[in-house]
Parts: C-alpha cells; sequence; structure tokens
C-alpha cells in the first residue's frame, strides 16, 4: 500500500486527519506533516526527507494544500532527494477532504494510479450545488 503524507500550513493537515477519522470512525493512516508559521523551511526539507526515507520501499503519495507556498516547497525539495536516494512517491497540491478520503479508502499498490484516482477525486467533488440539488 501506498503511505499518504499530508505536508500542509499547520494545523490544516492535523485537522484533514481528524476530520477522515471522523468520517471512516477509526484513526486515519497517514502521516501529518503541518508547517508552522516561524518554521524553518531548511530544517523543514530536511526533516522530511529524513522521514520519507524511513520507508524508502513503500510508495508514497503527498498531498499539499496550496501550490507554490511554503509546505508546497518543502515537500517538492524534500521528495526531490527522497526520490534521488529511491523513493517512489508522487505530489498533489489542492488537497480537499475528498482527496483525503479518496487516497485512504483507494490504497492501491500502484503509486501512478492511485495519484490519478486521488486527483480525479478532488474534480468529482466540486459539484456547484445549486444545478446538483
Amino acid at each position: 500500500m501506498a503511505r499518504i503524507v499530508l505536508v500542509m500550513h499547520e494545523p490544516l493537515g492535523a485537522a484533514f486527519a481528524a476530520c477522515a477519522g471522523h468520517v471512516l470512525g477509526h484513526d486515519a493512516d497517514l502521516t501529518v506533516f503541518d508547517v508552522a508559521p516561524d518554521a524553518d523551511p531548511e530544517a523543514q526539507v530536511t526533516l522530511l526527507a529524513r522521514q520519507l526515507l524511513g520507508t524508502p520501499d513503500e510508495a508514497t503519495l503527498v498531498l499539499c494544500d496550496i501550490f507554490g507556498a511554503t509546505p508546497f516547497n518543502i515537500a517538492k525539495r524534500a521528495l526531490n532527494l527522497a526520490t534521488d536516494r529511491g523513493l517512489t512517491a508522487h505530489l498533489i497540491t489542492g488537497t480537499n477532504l475528498c482527496m483525503v478520503l479518496k487516497a485512504l479508502t483507494e490504497q492501491q499498490e500502484n503509486p501512478d494510479k492511485l495519484s490519478e484516482s486521488v486527483r480525479l477525486g478532488a474534480l468529482r467533488g466540486i459539484v456547484n450545488a445549486d444545478k446538483a440539488c
């Protein structure tokens, strides 16, 4: 199964994890790496890369909140370091709760398929409710 890692502005990752646990009825099997407003990005890159390489044989899906923001930049740099050392990983931004739930419930072995399934799950979760009702 793929490991799911949330790299987000604090406290968003923890909030997604708590909400996923509420919806699923059990603790969500994911890693939360929330980035505090005063965090040192260089130190965070090193810390995240070390965590990612803790289980280098496990395919990893990293979900970030905003493309180009500090957590994304930390995740991107940490993933570059980790993939240079053999980690298989994908990075998706724009995370919403549908994506987190999809990632947790699909848990496919193939990280390419999981990444695309999670991305499509996010799109299906965006509905103009005025038109749908």
